[in-house]
């Protein structure tokens, strides 16, 4: 293996290590299953491996979405299936708090929050998992998406707005 062939495996790992556990957990959102999301997955990083680095400059973040979005999408219209996504693909930290009481409640609390992002529309609960289990600026979660930057901060805002009015009636 030459320098560069070195450098190019040393990045790819490093992208690799860095993106493929919030890739697998959004791609098994959209195929509502754990191994095709790892296809969708391996898919998405053979193509990254062929693709043009010097193309991604400082868009390395959208390309990964995009493509994984993509192909994930492609995989469920093939399979047919609408599938409801399952809570264990979010990522619910576990807390460092001795307390068995706190952390039940902060699951019982989480749980209740996943179940109202998956009541939302399609479009909201997308760019809520973008920004919020992605990390994704609007402006990258645009560029995933395909919609504009302003319509992603409406779906962020009437999402987040309708999140909270039923979580806490009295305050809205």
């Amino acid at each position: 293996m030459n320098n560069g062939q070195a450098v190019a495996s040393e990045w790819m790992w490093e992208i690799l290590l860095r993106y493929e556990g919030d890739l697998l957990r959004y791609a098994q959102r959209i195929v509502g299953d754990q191994e095709q999301a790892r296809d969708v997955v391996q898919e998405t990083f053979l193509k990254l491996w062929r693709q043009d680095r010097a193309q991604l400059d400082g868009h390395l973040v959208e390309w990964l979405y995009t493509v994984c979005r993509n192909h994930a999408v492609d995989v469920r219209r093939k399979e047919q299936r609408m599938h409801t996504l399952a809570e264990e693909s979010w990522a619910i930290h576990e807390s460092a708090d001795p307390c068995p009481g706190a952390l039940a409640e902060r699951r019982d609390s989480a749980a209740q929050v996943l179940d109202l992002v998956d009541r939302l529309p399609a479009n909201q609960q997308e760019v809520i998992r973008l920004k919020f289990q992605g990390g994704l600026s609007y402006r990258e979660i645009s560029r995933v998406t395909g919609l504009t930057v302003s319509h992603v901060g409406v779906l962020l805002h009437t999402g987040l707005k309708t999140i909270r009015t039923k979580l806490c009636p009295s305050t809205t």
